[in-house]
């Protein structure tokens, strides 16, 4: 063996051991930082196909896309956040569920609330779910007839459709139309469920009059006054998605909707018992990485998208709108300048 060979295999060998060693490191961090940190600090998708891994409050999402901040019937809000990615099929859902509210049932359009993070994952505060790219929350308060300006769209509350310090609904805010928007996306084949406060189930129950077939989809659920929750089936392709438990085939208007009212909403009487001395509360435990399917290590550590295969959000103008032409509004946020679409968008008449 010559010399200048047996230098380019030990160059070689010391070359992989190196890469060995990097590879370890990073394995070893990523098990020490909590994974919402971790999923948190991405601003683009993984440049990998769509795909949803592991279940809504434990897994990630691959080749995400974002919603765009405006459409024709549709205006995404709090947009510092930058969870408005989701999967391209979830993405497609919105987008129809807001021309159809608009055309059919008297909702102006949609504000678009938390959907997910570019890669899914644990978020750094609030939802346990919207991990896989497949929950959209959606705010009841209708689109105005105006676009919100980028601060706007930080400050402006939601409104609930509750009484002040009640479980029933409003009249002076619930509308008709509330209930057609909620039940049109229940009636969609690809909705597993549609989570709301107990209280615009019970409205729902004793008022709805149409098609009454897909009320088991809407359940009740803590909070939600304010939006409801849409959840999309895993969609095909994603065999890595952990389906939920399939929802009860009554309508859910019977004794199981009472026990929210007789139980789980009624004040806490206070306790007459001694209250023991309490310790340090222990902290919660964090999901970590190596929590999550395997996968989304893959996920989490591939490159996002190239410059050349990005584009800026558009504002979709293929369908009509009984609206003047809006413009796109530029956030102040920390918001990615670029980021991927499908081709085609899928965003369809």
């Amino acid at each position: 063996m010559t010399p200048r060979l047996s230098l380019a295999r030990r160059l070689i060998s010391f070359a992989s051991s190196l890469l060995i060693i990097v590879a370890a490191s990073q394995a070893l961090a990523s098990d020490a930082v909590p994974a919402k940190q971790l999923f948190g600090g991405k601003k683009l998708p993984a440049n990998l196909p769509a795909q949803a891994y592991g279940f809504y409050s434990k897994g990630c999402l691959s080749g995400g896309i974002a919603i765009a901040t405006d459409g024709p019937y549709w205006q995404a809000m709090r947009l510092s956040r930058n969870r408005r990615w989701g999967h391209p099929e979830l993405i497609k859902l919105i987008e129809r569920l807001s021309r159809d509210a608009a055309q059919h049932d008297g909702w102006p359009g949609l504000l678009v609330g938390d959907i997910s993070q570019p890669r899914g994952g644990p978020m750094l505060t609030g939802h346990a779910s919207h991990q896989v790219g497949l929950d959209a929350d959606i705010w009841l308060t209708p689109m105005p007839n105006r676009r919100f300006t980028a601060a706007e769209r930080e400050s402006t509350s939601a409104i609930s459709v509750l009484k002040a310090k009640s479980v029933v609904t409003d009249p002076n805010v619930w509308t008709e139309a509330h209930g057609r928007l909620i039940m049109r996306a229940a009636s969609y084949p690809e909705v597993q469920r549609v989570l709301v406060h107990p209280g615009i189930k019970k409205k729902l129950c004793d008022t709805w009059k149409g098609d009454r077939s897909k009320l088991n989809k809407v359940r009740p659920y803590y909070g939600h006054h304010y939006h409801m929750h849409v959840r999309m089936r895993c969609p095909k392709g994603s065999r890595n998605c952990r389906a939920q438990n399939a929802v009860p085939a009554d309508s859910g208007c019977g004794k199981a909707l009472d026990w929210w009212f007789d139980v789980a909403l009624k004040p806490k009487k206070p306790s007459k018992k001694k209250k023991k001395k309490a310790g340090k509360p222990k902290k919660p435990r964090h999901i970590m990485l190596g929590d999550l399917p395997s996968a989304c290590a893959v996920v989490l550590n591939s490159a996002g998208p190239e410059s050349e295969e990005a584009v800026t959000f558009r504002t979709a103008t293929s369908a009509q709108t009984a609206f003047a032409p809006l413009k796109p509004v530029k956030s102040p946020f920390s918001m990615p300048a670029l980021v991927p679409i499908p081709k085609p968008r899928p965003f369809v008449q």
